[in-house]
């Protein structure tokens, strides 16, 4: 057995599916080479004698999975939110990534934004970076070297934007791109590239077709932006007319396959067309809802996604969201539920925090692999929280301390943390 074998014993907390949870107080979850065997009442014999970590009293529970958020734009974050989508982008988003042409202060920003993620609850998260090569592989490095697990991706946009803040042509842009892929590939093994068109207005035909292309070439994996406000839907319409629904623009350039998984974030005004494509490919929508809240997009109707099959988990979405907590973008997605029940559609009840608590680890996980659970053959991402914090006069069940820690606590709550297996902290 390898260094990344042990045991620990704790207030176990995971998803058996997206309605119930395994609460197993005072047990032991044991890992081997990385992976967990399970969780047990007691050890057994043939996993006597190796190391133990002893968290008594404390809840473990998988790590949380971040599928969209902007390492960029951390700098930014709390900033700009009386703006709507498109107004913000111009405002906040392009001159600040614009920065990072100074690798100066690239590294200075991106570790700032790694050590902020590392003490978070994110164990696996899926990053948008900018269309500068180097600061992105600046920013993959820092992020091999956290112990993390993901994918990162170069922007690709050539259109719709500030002319200080695009790539000159489609060529350029897919030129710049591939370089990239090739070299990370080879370079990183926690973080992998993903291709990354910014969203259909920042990318012409050209681009698209050649990003589609190089996906199905390379079988790099694709995310993006999708149906995020009703302003960028009509957009999407009058670039692409002969496209019947925003993402035909992916799905006619071969960006979407089964075969290979991609995230879609935001999806707030996919309809049943949007919907159906997305389960047909293997996509993941990521639910934001810190960000449509903020910058005024709207409110996803998750309860439908979940209720159709669709493939879904969450996304701080930084710096639309200002945090990044998972936690807190769990308990956002179940009060936007709500919101979404009483204002819009009184058949679509509620998300339960069962269903959260599945979103922010194995269903998001899924797009990582076998993540997100204790099940025997998960890589063992695990957490071990800090309470000392939340005070109660009350005895509360294990039930009632992770569904009122995920309401209470902030970014940094974390005791321990494990990425398959390696300790973190």
């Amino acid at each position: 057995m390898g260094e990344n074998s042990f045991i620990l014993k704790g207030d176990l907390i995971c998803s058996i599916s997206r309605d119930e949870l395994s609460l197993q107080p005072e047990s032991f979850l044991v890992c081997i080479d990385g992976r967990s065997r399970g969780v047990f009442r007691e050890i057994p014999e043939a996993f006597q004698g190796l190391p133990f970590r002893d968290f008594s009293g404390q809840m473990i529970i998988p790590g949380l999975c971040d599928l969209h958020t902007h390492a960029p734009q951390y700098a930014f974050r709390g900033l700009g939110m009386d703006l709507p989508l498109l107004d913000w982008l111009d405002t906040y988003a392009f001159p600040e990534e614009m920065r990072y042409s100074d690798l100066d202060y690239a590294d200075r920003a991106y570790s700032q934004f790694v050590d902020a993620l590392v003490k978070s609850p994110t164990t696996r998260v899926s990053i948008f970076a900018t269309l500068h090569v180097p600061a992105t592989v600046l920013l993959m490095e820092k992020l091999e070297a956290s112990g993390l697990k993901g994918y990162v991706g170069k922007v690709s946009m050539d259109r719709s934007s500030p002319d200080y803040y695009r790539e000159e042509t489609a060529e350029d842009a897919l030129s710049a791109m591939i370089g990239w892929l090739r070299s990370s590939r080879l370079q990183f093994r926690n973080f992998q590239p993903i291709i990354t068109p910014r969203f259909t207005p920042s990318c012409t035909d050209d681009l698209m077709e050649m990003l589609g292309l190089a996906a199905r070439e390379t079988g790099a994996r694709v995310q993006s932006h999708l149906s995020e406000s009703p302003e960028e839907v009509e957009w999407v319409r009058s670039l692409c007319p002969r496209a019947g629904h925003y993402i035909d623009t992916y799905l006619q350039r071969g960006m979407l396959d089964p075969d290979r998984p991609s995230i879609m974030a935001h999806s707030v005004y996919s309809d049943e067309y949007e919907r159906r494509i997305m389960r047909e490919n293997n996509v993941f929508a990521a639910h934001c809802p810190q960000c449509n809240m903020n910058i005024a997009s709207g409110m996803a109707p998750v309860r439908r996604w979940l209720d159709e099959g669709l493939q879904a988990g969450l996304g701080t979405d930084v710096a639309g969201g200002a945090t990044l907590s998972l936690f807190r973008t769990m308990m956002e997605a179940k009060q936007v539920s709500s919101m979404v029940w009483r204002y819009q559609d009184h058949s679509l009840k509620p998300l339960t925090f069962e269903e959260v608590f599945y979103l922010a680890t194995a269903g998001g996980g899924a797009f990582f692999g076998k993540t997100g659970s204790f099940q025997p053959g998960f890589e063992l991402d695990a957490l071990v929280l800090d309470e000392t914090g939340l005070p109660s006069p009350r005895k509360l069940s294990l039930r009632e301390r992770i569904e009122r820690f995920a309401f209470l606590s902030g970014e940094q709550c974390v005791s321990h943390k494990f990425v398959s297996g390696r300790q973190l902290f």
